[in-house]
């Protein structure tokens, strides 16, 4: 087995609640021990309802969060131990693709100059050479390079998030954190931009960790799946696998929800509401809302450990 790539442990996120008056109001625990890797050439699907933590994972691992505890290697360093220069050199390895494509954009610059910010900031091409650079990125994502001297708002949607994946590409990098890169678009859209990353992973070795909440989209680009859930994961294994046959109950639920008319599924309703996230339940956070036969106890008190076999992990208590 390769080395990973990346390599996440015991990753802890917890944000501070209530204003000037509420001081000693509880942290928000958005993410609460997450682990796993990413091996080169490999996409991991992290997955899970709106306010599971998964882009506050994406964005502490680029350290554009700090993380409150937890351990992450990039190629084997330790990015905590990083001083200042070094963290800002390394980040050029590891890009972000945004879920908002002209929030991410400045619209008073041209899309030549937003490209070219990158290559300027790390010294990679010559101020002479930079229109040929920026105008073979924007080929390389599929569009004419005479777009460089428009503004993001000339532009789609599907175009914006061509632009920005341009920008990420730009300084080099060998893994690139997707937040909902295709959340916005119209379904015809999204298909396009999923195959340009697919295509642009084999083309450049890259690696993803590629976020959404909609599994019917992960499953087309992801080697393997994680399933979150209040900060933390309760499945991950191969992606086939986990659709095939899911282990947990939440994942059951996700999966039931995916439109498939060559397999008629019921679908799983989850009622109540999910545990505060400034106050976690003693044991497994998913409890209140579980639907399995053998539910009982122990789900309250006793919090369960992600465990694995045959690389396919599961936080769940009775998932045998």
């Amino acid at each position: 087995m390769s080395t990973p790539l990346l390599e996440v442990e015991g990753l802890v996120k917890h944000f501070a609640s209530g204003g000037v008056l509420r001081r000693a109001a509880p942290a928000v625990r958005a993410v609460d021990g997450v682990t796993f890797t990413i091996a080169p050439g490999e996409t991991l699907g992290l997955v899970g309802e709106s306010g599971s933590g998964k882009t506050t994972v994406g964005r502490t691992i680029l350290r554009l969060e700090t993380p409150t505890a937890g351990i992450v290697r990039f190629e084997g360093v330790d990015l905590s131990t990083l001083t200042a220069p070094a963290l800002r050199a390394m980040r050029r390895r590891m890009q972000l693709v945004a879920q908002d494509p002209f929030g991410s954009l400045n619209p008073r610059h041209t899309i030549e100059a937003s490209i070219a910010e990158g290559l300027l900031i790390h010294q990679i091409t010559e101020r002479v050479a930079l229109r040929e650079r920026v105008a073979a990125l924007l080929q390389e994502v599929g569009l004419d390079a005479s777009y460089a001297s428009r503004y993001p708002h000339e532009f789609s949607g599907g175009q914006r998030q061509r632009i920005g994946i341009a920008r990420a590409l730009a300084v080099e990098p060998r893994f690139l954190v997707c937040d909902e890169p295709v959340s916005a678009l119209d379904v015809s859209v999204q298909a396009q931009v999923l195959n340009l990353l697919m295509d642009l992973r084999e083309q450049r070795g890259l690696s993803y960790l590629f976020i959404a909440h909609d599994l019917a989209v992960v499953r087309q680009v992801a080697h393997r799946i994680a399933v979150m859930y209040l900060g933390t994961i309760v499945e991950i294994g191969p992606a086939r696998t986990l659709i095939a046959t899911p282990r947990h109950p939440y994942t059951q639920a996700l999966i039931s929800a995916i439109p498939d008319p060559a397999r008629r599924r019921q679908r799983i309703v989850l009622t109540g509401e999910p545990p505060s996230p400034t106050a976690p339940l003693p044991g497994c956070p998913f409890a209140p809302r579980c639907f399995h036969p053998a539910r009982d106890s122990r789900c309250t008190n006793e919090r369960p450990a992600l465990r694995s076999a045959d690389g396919h992990g599961v936080a769940c208590h009775y998932a045998e």
